[in-house]
């Protein structure tokens, strides 16, 4: 079997959102693990409140459930607090995650796109990059970006770098799995045309499987690969 992967999400959702159908392709031939750092939209309640506290059990629960679906071998939790990353040292984050490489040993990592709206999804890959410094014998060899819909094109191109992919995945085995296993965030699922619809996530998979001549694929960055 090929050497684990992991996936770095800011949130819950973000995981199934920027590579789920991707997920579902490669856990039949090697170990899938996520690690989800945030608490994920508990900002919509006050902090540390009672409504904020059941909306992280709810939250975990359905990131289980998704990752069952797509085959993930295991998710874990930072329970960082949702869009404040920012109020953080960074070097706090960064030491997340290089416990969560240093418990997997990864050969490849999934993770946000710098260019996103969110301040999490940003902070997000600035400490994936951060804790996979090619120093000599790190286990990282590779390290991907995914879009994430309403954050990746909603930036509108005005972070840097913009979105700029050129590794596709074939999702027309998966496709179907990745929507099954959004469905289990009822609350994060949106009516078209919203980007995170059904519809509208099927269509972009199309759009971009036009760019490379297949019928559905995921998009990402490399961002370094090491032969």
């Amino acid at each position: 079997m090929s050497p684990p992967l992991l996936v770095v999400a800011a949130h819950p959702d973000d995981e199934v959102l920027g590579c789920g159908a991707t997920i579902a392709r490669l856990s039949s031939d090697r170990d899938v693990h996520i690690f989800i750092l945030g608490e994920g939209s508990t900002s919509r309640y006050a902090s540390g409140s009672e409504r904020a506290r059941a909306e992280v059990v709810r939250l975990q629960a359905s990131a289980n459930a998704a990752a069952a679906i797509l085959g993930a071998r295991s998710v874990e939790f930072g329970s960082l607090p949702d869009n404040r990353f920012d109020e953080l040292p960074l070097l706090d984050v960064v030491k997340r995650v290089e416990q969560s490489i240093e418990q997997i040993r990864p050969s490849t990592i999934y993770t946000h796109h710098p260019g996103d709206l969110n301040i999490d999804h940003r902070i997000t890959f600035q400490a994936v990059l951060t804790a996979t410094r090619p120093v000599p014998n790190h286990c990282v060899r590779e390290l991907y970006a995914f879009e994430i819909p309403s954050s990746t094109e909603w930036a509108f191109q005005q972070f840097q770098p913009p979105f700029k992919p050129n590794v596709f995945i074939d999702a027309a085995g998966t496709i179907e799995r990745k929507l099954k296993a959004l469905a289990e965030y009822e609350s994060e699922c949106r009516t078209f045309p919203h980007p995170r619809s059904p519809e509208a996530l099927r269509t972009s998979a199309r759009c971009w499987g036009t760019v490379v001549g297949l019928e559905y694929v995921e998009a990402f960055e490399l961002v370094r690969s090491i032969r």
